[in-house]
């Protein structure tokens, strides 16, 4: 073994009993990781037939992975070997605005990844309120059993959202906005604000975490 073989054999730990310990399965983050790592470790999840899910990717790991086999979704800067075995639930992921969709991919992935269904509503923000009326119709018709929703700027929406359904609403800040919007701060204090309630709050740009929250929902609730 080489001193580079050896530095990336010590890099990564992997938790491959993850899924039977937290009950949801380990995904890997990416970004700052040398590609020979990025392989390695996909080599790994291969090699024991595993699913895993690699989160914000840059350019040249997704054209590496995806040599490897692997689904590729550009926006979102995900790849995926494998997915859940079977669907558990349902949630519906809205955005605010088209700005707010690659995160939105995100969390779109990762829900589909880990069995969930998925309804998707894109670019339907407070700026033109009448565009929520069809997402909240069909989310009340679906009986989904939560509600991602994603906004910058002042995040309204998922206040908007919470007083109009009936299930839990996962909101989303992101670093989407002009001037004293701190890269999704001041999102993330007004979300925090919320007025309605049932609303819980991820970090800034976190699809991956919205997601993994709405498959512990409907995992609970499926059983």
């Amino acid at each position: 073994m080489t001193k580079f073989e050896d530095y990336l054999e010590n890099l990564a730990k992997l938790d491959f009993e993850r899924e039977h310990r937290a009950g949801k399965p380990e995904a890997i983050f990416c970004e700052g990781k040398p590609l020979e790592l990025v392989l390695r470790i996909a080599e790994e999840y291969k090699k024991r037939s595993k699913a895993v899910l690699f989160t914000r990717l840059n350019k040249e790991q997704m054209e590496a992975l995806k040599s490897m086999g692997a689904e590729v979704n550009e926006l979102a800067r995900t790849a995926t070997f494998g997915k859940a075995e079977k669907i558990i639930g349902s949630v519906a992921i809205l955005t605010a605005g088209s700005a707010d969709v690659s995160v939105a991919e995100e969390a779109s992935v990762t829900a589909s990844f880990l069995g969930l269904e998925v309804l998707k509503f894109y670019d339907v923000g407070v700026a033109g309120l009448h565009r929520i009326i069809e997402p909240v119709r069909a989310i009340r018709e679906k009986k989904v059993d939560s509600v991602i929703v994603i906004a910058g700027m002042e995040g309204a929406l998922p206040s908007v959202v919470a007083g109009l359904v009936d299930v839990p609403v996962i909101a989303v800040p992101t670093s989407v906005g002009y001037g004293v919007h701190l890269k999704g701060i001041s999102t993330l204090f007004a979300m925090l604000q919320s007025c309605p309630s049932g609303v819980a709050v991820v970090n800034v740009d976190n699809g991956f975490g919205a997601a993994v929250f709405a498959y512990l929902i409907s995992k609970v609730k499926s059983r």
